[in-house]
């Protein structure tokens, strides 16, 4: 069994991949770490695993010098250190965090206001999308696993980019998010009595995730992309979804189009390109690793509306970090994640 910990578990996402990875038939949680809780069993911070795990928070030097695959769901700026030591003893780690999705030092610097601490690791990292850098996700031991809110908004455009047919300045994405995508620190925004009977856009123009979407989206598109990102905050647990509102560059036919997408994921098992007519909506994709997308036209058919929905700690998190450590180790894709979402 291949040893893998997990360094911050007790955050909402490292607690999402304990319980996922105690599912996953061909590998053994060995060990993982808290600041906040060191010394406290994890079953004592989250009830759902009372006789299902008796795994002791301990500090991040125990996972590293133990496992063969570490996890690392930290604030930004934490993480380079761990990878930089997991790359000396040539074992696999896959960040959460945001230290390794830009490329850029500047960028990173711009919306993040912080230096590379290692940048000489940066060269090794590989941005953990799946449906786009399989190949290059097989050969790394150092992935950077994408933002919740990009995962949505990519997979939604890359077959749109790839094929050149939409006019990549005028791409406006209005994204709504479930509440654990704020983590389990509390601020006034998740309070109750604020997120409760309420709907708002936050981070207007300046929300971190912006660079990550065009950075990658300007990886296929042979035009540079512009977009407009608002993402909002939605009074439910988990879901994004991103509608994605866009200027084709000649007539659109739905049935050509929907027949581009599913070439361009035919050997992609968590994608659904749903029939045309069908919407997709969070409830579909609630507690499972997919990402539902449906195709639609404007009323004077001369614009395109994509819909894109996702479930944020699973596909947009710990789901798609599971997904890139079965790659990377020669499982099966979908081991340990043929989840289901409930149909109500």
């Amino acid at each position: 069994m291949i040893k893998v910990g997990i360094i911050g578990a007790t955050g909402y996402v490292g607690a999402e991949l304990l319980r996922l990875l105690l599912n996953h038939p061909k590998v053994q949680v060995f060990k993982i770490s808290s600041v906040s809780f060191i010394g406290e069993e994890i079953s004592s911070i989250y009830k759902n695993f009372i006789n299902k795990t008796n795994l002791i928070c301990e500090n991040a030097e125990e996972v590293l010098s133990n496992c063969d695959v570490i996890f690392t769901d930290l604030p930004h700026g934490l993480s380079e250190e761990i990878a930089e030591k997991a790359l000396s003893e040539n074992k696999l780690l896959i960040d959460l965090g945001a230290d390794f999705r830009l490329s850029s030092e500047s960028e990173y610097l711009k919306w993040y206001n912080k230096k590379f601490d290692k940048p000489d690791i940066h060269k090794y990292s590989v941005y953990g999308l799946p449906e786009l850098n399989k190949e290059k996700i097989k050969k790394s031991k150092l992935i950077a696993n994408p933002g919740c809110y990009p995962t949505s908004i990519e997979l939604a455009l890359l077959p749109l980019l790839k094929n050149s047919l939409i006019h990549t300045s005028r791409i406006i994405c209005d994204s709504k998010s479930g509440t654990t995508g704020s983590g389990r620190s509390l601020s006034l925004t998740s309070h109750y009595t604020e997120v409760n009977e309420n709907f708002s856009p936050y981070k207007i123009g300046c929300h971190r995730h912006l660079p990550e979407i065009e950075e990658t989206l300007n990886s296929i598109s042979k035009e540079k992309v512009k977009i407009t990102f608002t993402p909002h905050l939605l009074p439910i647990n988990r879901g994004i979804i991103s509608t994605i509102y866009l200027s084709p560059k000649n007539k659109i036919n739905l049935i050509e189009l929907r027949k581009i997408y599913l070439d361009f994921y035919k050997n992609e098992p968590f994608i659904n390109i749903l029939p045309l007519g069908d919407i997709a909506q969070i409830k579909q994709v609630r507690l499972s690793n997919y990402c539902n997308i449906s195709l639609h036209l404007n009323h004077r058919e001369d614009g395109l509306i994509i819909v894109s929905t996702i479930d944020n700690m699973i596909k947009g998190a710990a789901g798609q970090a599971i997904q890139n450590m079965n790659l990377c180790l020669g499982f099966e894709e979908t081991e340990g994640l043929n989840l289901i979402s409930p149909s109500f």
